[in-house]
């Protein structure tokens, strides 16, 4: 007997399949015979039988999939050993890298109530994150390079759903969160794929017009920002639908509304002022003000989680350097929606934003042949982390700056100039 989860009664099972085949054929564009492995939590149970069917139909080889558990993950922090907490599965991440290497793809599907350790101590919280980041990494690293074809969906669990929505009972905040993955995933449309495509076009058009300006850095200036961001050399531009160096083409990231690529680590200079909090590790940081000097955050301060943020720039030496600009439109569907998600995937493709930490090597001309060394040497971060936060508005004004000085509007009052 089929067990039907209380929350899904207020999902629509229509756009919900929907939402899985655009996560096969969309998200992964999944190859016949090729093996899947998704992460997931629980409570998206129901969405994952949805991809699990539309990967088999599709050819798969083999899918797998890894369930968390908040529950499960509260009682670590009530119960366990205080060793417990600089320890991290390294086996089983040792194990996930091993099957990237062998071609797997990677689909994660988010839900979790992004503020579940909240009540936490944040010392525990920073070593268990610390201690998951380095097992981590040898997987990581096969998903930051763009080896394989990976992809992101969301699910609304409804503890997450109930955050978004804390004045509504809990079957209203699921559908009402539900509605809105589904319509920011462009599932809510007749033709979901099409739409993808004719979305995935307007991205390559924007990126290509970055590319061709060729610029060597981007000027923001708003309220409480003053921040000129260089640009790696050889930068590349990417947007939407992304080749990996497997050869598939695929979009990482259901939503996305950004153009993005890679600074340059050490020329970053001036002041930027948070315009969104930042929900990280179960705590919201919110008016985050930082101020760069040769690149690096020398001075940081928020109104709220000051500590947790302390403690993320502390995560290794590449934490205070920058990993990643984006370009958002303010009126980006995410944004018009006026929804604060407390979830990154969601809350970053309302606003331009940057982020700390690991660079992406197809970011590059040629990407996929550089090595490690050469990315550096070209301005490439290296990090742990890669922790996105938004800066942009549509009080921000964005100029591109060329070689010789010139200017170039981008973006004003936060729309493409």
């Amino acid at each position: 007997m089929n067990v039907v989860p209380q929350n899904a009664v207020s999902v629509d099972p229509v756009k919900l399949e929907k939402l899985g085949e655009v996560a096969v054929k969309v998200g992964l564009r999944l190859q016949k015979g090729q093996d899947l492995l998704i992460t997931a939590p629980m409570a998206a149970l129901p969405l994952v039988r949805f991809i699990t069917k539309h990967a088999y139909r599709a050819g798969a080889g083999l899918v797998t999939t890894f369930y968390s558990d908040e529950q499960s993950t509260l009682e670590r922090y009530r119960e366990a050993d205080e060793a417990s907490f600089d320890r991290a599965a390294d086996w089983l991440y040792q194990g996930m890298a091993k099957a990237f290497e062998g071609g797997t793809a990677r689909l994660a599907i988010a839900g979790d109530n992004p503020m579940l350790l909240s009540e936490q101590d944040p010392a525990r919280v920073a070593r268990a994150a610390r201690a998951n980041s380095a097992a981590y990494k040898p997987a990581l690293e096969k998903i930051s390079n763009f080896d394989i074809n990976w992809n992101i969906v969301s699910f609304p669990n409804p503890s997450w759903a109930k955050l978004v929505f804390p004045n509504d009972p809990e079957a209203i905040a699921v559908a009402k969160l539900s509605k809105a993955i589904f319509a920011a995933s462009r599932v809510d449309q007749d033709d979901p794929i099409a739409a993808w495509t004719d979305h995935n076009a307007n991205l390559a058009r924007r990126a290509g017009w970055l590319n061709d300006q060729r610029f060597a850095a981007l000027h923001f200036t708003g309220p409480g920002t003053d921040l000129r961001v260089g640009l790696a050399d050889d930068h590349e531009w990417h947007g939407g639908a992304s080749t990996a160096k497997n050869g598939i083409t695929c979009n990482p990231n259901i939503p996305t509304e950004e153009v993005f690529t890679t600074p340059h680590a050490l020329r970053v200079e001036g002041h930027v002022s948070s315009t969104k909090p930042l929900s990280h590790q179960g705590t919201l940081i919110d008016d985050i003000r930082v101020r760069f000097e040769g690149g690096r955050i020398v001075e940081a301060t928020a109104s709220r989680g000051a500590e947790v943020l302390a403690k993320l720039l502390d995560t290794d030496e590449g934490a205070r350097r920058l990993g990643e600009v984006a370009m958002v439109p303010h009126s980006s569907p995410i944004s018009a929606s006026g929804i604060l998600f407390y979830n990154t995937l969601f809350d970053e493709n309302a606003s331009c934003h940057i982020a700390l930490g690991q660079c992406y090597s197809k970011c590059f001309l040629d990407g996929a042949n550089l090595s490690q060394d050469q990315i550096k040497a070209q301005g490439g971060n290296s990090s742990l982390i890669h922790v996105d936060w938004m800066i942009g508005s549509d009080k921000v004004d964005i100029d591109g700056v060329k070689e010789d000085g010139a200017r170039v509007p981008v973006m004003r009052a936060g729309e493409w100039a």
